[in-house]
């Protein structure tokens, strides 16, 4: 469905100016090589230098330091204790069992946390690897068929695809487009291979065309894509600049309504930043799959915003020219017309944990994984939560695969119904199964935040688990035990816990304080609206009190909490972002 900004009267189609110096960065940097290479020998520094810091991104890596120890090591100093966090590329989620017992020991072995993460962005991430460590990290992954190729920078990163396990055709149907689109939208460079898998660089002539999708600048910003299959929208389409929305009759994929123009990302105090939703472009029979996303993407590649990068994302591109201009430049380019879009609807966005069972007659245990962290901890409670080490027992067993969830959950899928018993009791034993865990806690999500991002301005994955069990205690309180409420905080307003989404957003200010934004739905389809700035931690917790307990006397029957905000006037809706996000 597209909003009002569908035509603009003599449209921008290009942004003059002086342009952002990545563009400089990336144009120089002969086609993303740099001089990593060469930096990767210098053990004067533990980090990358000059524009090195910013080309690792599009090999999958950020350099990062720990935030907590950074101070002392001023005082002694020393530079800040640099490492990069790699996120991995993993189309759809899916992993197998003996590709889960490389990353296991390569994070006992070498990275600092020991951990494994799981990300919001369907894949997972090591935190913590020193640089001496940096290239066996790559070349580890490339031995068991995995990279980290634009998992971030300025190109397409981690499609992601609905995890569904029960309708196996159409999921696997779902997937295999999810990889088909990455691998076509993927840098053409050798740059990765060279630099991380010692591949012999080949000389290059200005006549060769390299980059044919991407182009010499790659894209103004980052960019993500889906695939989701209806009736659940786990990965949240309107976080992203692309989305192809599954469309099947009898059992059988045969095409995608195309949307287009979803992004959460925003700038504190810069009201030219909003978070969108995404606009429906129509629908696309299944050949045509490649073409429209190549087009999409060469399309914002062309028109982005070069000039101001918090201005360079396509939902902007597409509030400048406007929605139909955008689409019709996607149909000339593509050669496809898209026709009217086909009926669906959302009705959640959550993990079904626990057991289901599938069309194949395979049984799939999907378990909660607080904040996507597997790691072997200390439970508040007094009992151990072995994660690490029962993921690493069922790989050890598993005859299927592993898929990893946009919310931060694993499925252990195409489980036999004689190996049932045995999962399932190694999965209890190590904490991976918890029937204590509430339903809020299953729909609370956090970005990593500190002590490792350095973005962060407040704490996220650490102040989650307190939050919500103080939350717990709240709706309880309010005799609201059995409900919940999609509940999501960021460090940072960059959107990487996606809480423009929920329907309770905490957004990191500064330290200990957050904005509070209220008003999605279940479905993920609006986005919320800033409620009050500058809470503190006891704030938010009588903010969520009353709140509540206005929910829980004068609501609708089954009424959901972010549609009750909307009804009472708690907030007003927001139906066109670029209107109505920033209106008091």
């Amino acid at each position: 469905m597209s909003n009002d900004f569908t035509k603009v009267e003599n449209p921008v189609l290009i942004v003059e100016g002086k342009q952002a110096d990545n563009e400089r960065l990336k144009a120089e940097s002969d086609y993303l090589r740099g001089t990593i290479k060469e930096d990767l020998q210098d053990r004067m520094t533990g980090g990358f230098t000059s524009d090195n810091f910013q080309l690792i991104r599009t090999h999958g890596m950020y350099q990062q330091d720990d935030r907590d120890i950074r101070a002392e090591r001023q005082k002694q100093k020393l530079e800040p204790l640099h490492n990069v966090m790699l996120r991995a590329r993993l189309p759809g989620g899916i992993i197998s069992t003996k590709q889960w017992l490389a990353i296991d020991k390569f994070a006992d072995d070498y990275t600092s946390y020991g951990s494994i993460r799981l990300t919001t962005r369907q894949t997972f991430q090591f935190h913590g690897v020193l640089k001496p460590n940096i290239k066996l990290m790559h070349q580890t992954l490339n031995s068991i068929g995995i990279d980290a190729i634009a998992t971030a920078g300025d190109v397409n990163r981690n499609v992601l695809c609905t995890p569904n396990p029960i309708e196996s055709i159409v999921h696997q149907q779902a997937y295999e487009w999810a990889k088909k689109i990455s691998e076509h939208l993927l840098p053409k460079t050798r740059a990765y291979a060279e630099i991380w898998l010692d591949e012999e660089k080949v000389e290059t002539t200005e006549t060769d065309e390299i980059e044919p999708i991407l182009g010499s600048n790659y894209l103004p910003r980052k960019f993500k894509t889906t695939v989701v299959i209806p009736p659940n929208n786990d990965i949240d389409i309107h976080a992203n600049d692309l989305n192809f929305v599954a469309i099947s009759e009898k059992g059988q994929l045969v095409g995608f309504n195309v949307l287009v123009g979803g992004g959460l990302a925003m700038t504190h105090g810069d009201k030219s930043t909003y978070p969108r939703k995404a606009d429906d472009f129509g629908f696309i029979s299944i050949e045509h799959t490649l073409a429209v996303a190549e087009a999409v993407v060469t399309t914002q590649r062309d028109w982005g915003n070069r000039v101001n990068r918090k201005n360079a994302k396509t939902k902007y591109t597409l509030d400048r020219v406007g929605v139909d201009t955008f689409k019709a430049e996607v149909e000339k380019r593509s050669g496809v017309s898209f026709s009217e879009s086909r009926p669906y609807e959302f009705t959640d966005r959550g993990d079904r944990i626990g057991w289901v069972e599938g069309i194949d007659n395979k049984h799939h245990l999907t378990v909660f994984i607080e904040n996507g962290r597997i790691l072997d901890f200390p439970s508040d409670k007094g009992a151990s939560k072995a994660l690490k080490t029962g993921m690493r027992d069922i790989a050890a067993i598993h005859k299927g695969d592993f898929r990893l969830t946009a919310n931060q959950n694993l499925i252990i899928a195409g489980v036999a119904a004689e190996d049932k018993a045995q999962i399932e009791k190694i999965a209890r034993a190590s904490g991976l199964i918890d029937d204590s865990v509430s339903n809020q806690r299953k729909n609370s999500m956090a970005c990593v935040a500190f002590p490792t991002c350095p973005l962060a301005m407040a704490e996220a994955e650490r102040y989650l688990p307190k939050l919500i069990d103080d939350v717990d205690s709240i709706l309880a309180k309010n005799d609201l035990a059995d409900e919940s409420i999609i509940l999501r905080v960021t460090g940072c307003p960059n959107g990487c816990g996606r809480a423009m989404l929920a329907e309770i957003g905490l957004v990191g200010k500064g330290p200990g304080k957050y904005n509070m934004y209220l008003g999605s739905n279940l479905g993920g389809t609006r986005i919320p609206k800033l409620y009050k700035e500058n809470l503190g931690e006891q704030d938010i917790l009588a903010e969520i009190d009353g709140l509540s307990a206005r929910w829980a006397t004068e609501r609708n029957q089954n009424e959901a909490f972010g549609d009750f905000v909307i009804r009472m006037g708690i907030v007003a809706e927001v139906k066109i972002s670029m209107r109505d996000f920033h209106d008091d």
